[in-house]
């Protein structure tokens, strides 16, 4: 009996140390071989359990229990973080392992200043962050505009020109509330009393530095063109700033025409008193902080050089004699 339970003893420890070494092997070996790299997502409270189940699904791992088992024999099934994960080739179960406990992968994207919200949803789009359709259901939604304090006539001004760094697996409506929220903290409330004692309302301070952000292509101009527009504000004269009269004009090309300088908009500045009624695009600091902050000058006028830079003059006469001048150039 005693030479019985000791043979079935050695099978089992033998059995055992078969399974730890078959396991040990398992963990070690490469995973099936890969036709692309493959991106992970892992949403926020989702069960490794699961996500193993996931990885064998796509077949990126042979043995999921095997490697639930290992992670929680190790801890690491509490380490995992949700976002993006890249699997470039085939991983071992413990370099999966690795790989999901590191730091998630982002996706960079850069805003530059002076782009339109249609640019902005275009180049979150073409980064791989959904469907252009996506973003517009909420920006043309009141709900969501009036939870993030947007005016009802649009985000546009307010999502910020920056460099943004998220998880391909982030929402559309995460990415817009960073932008704004974003904005938010850059537009101060000492920046909005700046404005409020220039008379501008800060919808109003943010509509003007979108002007100045599509008219100043120098920074040493911005205050320049910023003053200019309020003293003309200030004597109720028309803005006559052409980047507003091609905003609703479909189409990427922007040369104006005469045509365009008599179309009837809301945003055409020569035909219409004031500014316009929304931002023509989404300024940056530098624009805001212009825009609040003109230069203490008089002028009423400006006409380009053609070299990006700008003759400013106080009197029309001084003006017509810039404009004569340069396009004789």
């Amino acid at each position: 009996m005693i030479r019985r339970l000791a043979a079935v003893f050695v099978v089992l420890l033998l059995a055992a140390a078969g399974a730890v070494g078959w396991a040990y092997f398992e963990l070690g070996r490469p995973g099936p071989p890969l036709a692309e790299p493959a991106i992970v997502t892992i949403e926020p409270g989702k069960r490794f359990v699961d996500v193993a189940q996931e990885l064998s699904a796509r077949g990126l791992l042979r043995h999921p229990l095997l490697l639930v088992g290992w992670a929680r024999l190790t801890g690491q099934d509490r380490q995992i973080h949700a976002g993006d994960f890249s699997v470039p080739s085939a991983l071992s179960p413990r370099d999966l392992l690795t790989r999901l406990t590191g730091r998630p992968d982002v996706h960079r994207v850069t805003i530059p200043e002076g782009l339109r919200v249609q640019d902005v949803v275009a180049r979150f789009s073409a980064a791989g962050f959904g469907a252009e359709e996506s973003f517009y259901c909420l920006l043309d939604d009141p709900a969501f505009l009036a939870a993030e304090d947007l005016p009802p006539e649009g985000a546009e001004g307010y999502l910020f020109p920056d460099t943004y760094d998220f998880p391909l697996a982030t929402t559309p409506e995460r990415i817009l509330h960073t932008m704004v929220a974003r904005f938010r903290a850059m537009f101060t409330p000492e920046m909005v009393e700046k404005a409020a004692k220039l008379g501008l309302t800060p919808h109003e301070a943010v509509t003007l530095a979108s002007l100045v952000e599509e008219e100043a292509q120098r920074g040493d101009e911005r205050r320049l063109v910023a003053a200019v527009f309020v003293n003309r504000l200030k004597r109720g004269m028309p803005l006559q700033s052409d980047p507003t009269v091609i905003y609703e004009r479909e189409g990427a090309d922007r040369t104006i025409t005469r045509a365009d300088l008599h179309r009837s908009t809301p945003y055409n500045t020569y035909t219409i008193p004031g500014l316009p009624p929304t931002p023509i695009a989404n300024p940056g600091r530098a624009a805001l902080e212009a825009a609040i902050d003109p230069a203490p000058v008089d002028h009423l006028y400006f006409v380009a050089r053609g070299d990006g830079s700008h003759q400013f003059s106080n009197t029309l006469a001084e003006h017509n004699a810039a404009v004569a001048r340069y396009r004789r150039r």
